[in-house]
């Protein structure tokens, strides 16, 4: 049976994984900095966090529910390499506002009557998610043997952790644990309680670990920018509509702006009941919000490009080229002196690992 591979912590990776099992208006961002409230701001509304962090086998001890709400959808992690998966997945299942797919829909309805270690082993078996997560693997030259290569003291090993608000309480959902944690309760603004948590979660590493990776699954960007235009484009038809019944003359920008609209969209609304000022007033600042949301979406649009693109070659396999370039090396004469200075930088790097 296909195992699953090792993934790359990045958001463009993140954002296509969570497109591919076919979630739409979700993606996923790289905080820098948790006190960085402009940037919080803007990635509005925030579904929940991951947090990436090196693991060791000493592991933490905590303080996980035993009972706890029967609608919160916890699983461990039972499939190796798959915890990043599976962090995306536990912050997709316990936000009801999200569409999360015919997928992960018929996955939940069948494990949510299972226990936490059935479920994550039920999820071995959706092959949407599989492939989809199997579709990062870098493509390998060679395979020795179908045994899984187990971690060793002094490896670097990371984990992933999901944290979310459900029912007005912060948890942290980490499937090596034996439950969901509670972090606390939140009134208005969850991420304050998740702040505080992360925080005190790196202060209890030694100083020089900086090995940390904070991400945001939050509503797609453009998404919401196509959304803010065709609500102002709606705002601006009922602007005009209404002037134009009131008699007041438009111009022919106004004009040719009313009938592209109304070609666009199929709206149907009362006029509104404001004075001419207020629709005028009205209709600039629907047209200012509508500039800043294509900003925005442009903006997007060059980041998806750049992702997609970079996935492209996560994905493409570089091999039979490295291949080509050995034999032209060969046929010139050239290997084997590319081999030493190779093996002489091999050597070096050894050598300043056991200085360190």
């Amino acid at each position: 049976m296909q195992e699953w591979c090792t993934i790359e912590s990045d958001p463009g990776v993140f954002t296509e994984l969570i497109n591919a099992i076919g979630v739409q208006g979700v993606q996923v961002e790289e905080i820098y900095d948790l006190n960085d409230e402009q940037q919080i701001a803007q990635m509005q509304p925030i579904y929940g966090f991951i947090f990436l962090f090196r693991w060791t086998s000493k592991g933490e001890k905590r303080e996980c529910l035993k009972i706890y709400d029967q609608d919160l959808f916890f699983a461990n992690q039972v499939i190796q390499n798959a915890c990043a998966t599976q962090a995306i997945i536990s912050i997709l299942l316990n936000c009801p506002q999200i569409e999360i797919g015919e997928a992960l829909k018929n996955y939940k309805e069948f494990a949510i009557a299972l226990d936490p270690k059935e479920r994550g082993n039920c999820l071995g078996a959706v092959d949407v998610i599989k492939t989809a997560h199997n579709s990062f693997a870098r493509p390998e030259p060679f395979i020795f043997s179908n045994d899984k290569k187990k971690a060793k003291e002094g490896d670097d090993v990371f984990h992933f952790v999901s944290y979310i608000p459900f029912k007005g309480k912060v948890y942290e959902l980490d499937g090596l644990q034996e439950g969901p944690i509670l972090i606390g309760e939140y009134q208005d603004d969850w991420i304050v309680r998740a702040k505080e948590a992360i925080l005190n979660r790196i202060q209890h590493y030694q100083e020089k670990e900086t090995a940390f990776t904070l991400l945001a699954v939050n509503q797609c960007r453009r998404f919401k920018a196509n959304k803010i235009i065709e609500q102002s484009q709606n705002e601006i038809f009922l602007s005009l509509k209404t002037l134009q019944f009131m008699g007041v003359d438009l111009t022919e920008e106004q004009k040719q702006l009313l009938l592209q609209i109304s070609n666009q969209q199929n709206i149907e609304q009362e006029l509104l009941q404001e004075s001419q000022e207020e629709l005028l007033n009205r209709l600039n600042l629907a047209k200012n919000r509508i500039q800043e949301a294509q900003i925005t979406l442009n903006e997007e649009n060059a980041k998806f490009q750049k992702y997609k693109e970079e996935n492209s070659r996560r994905k493409h396999n570089y091999i039979p080229f490295i291949l080509e370039l050995f034999k032209m090396a060969q046929r010139k004469g050239q290997l084997e002196g590319l081999l030493e200075k190779a093996q002489q930088k091999q050597q070096q790097k050894l050598q300043q690992q056991t200085k360190k």
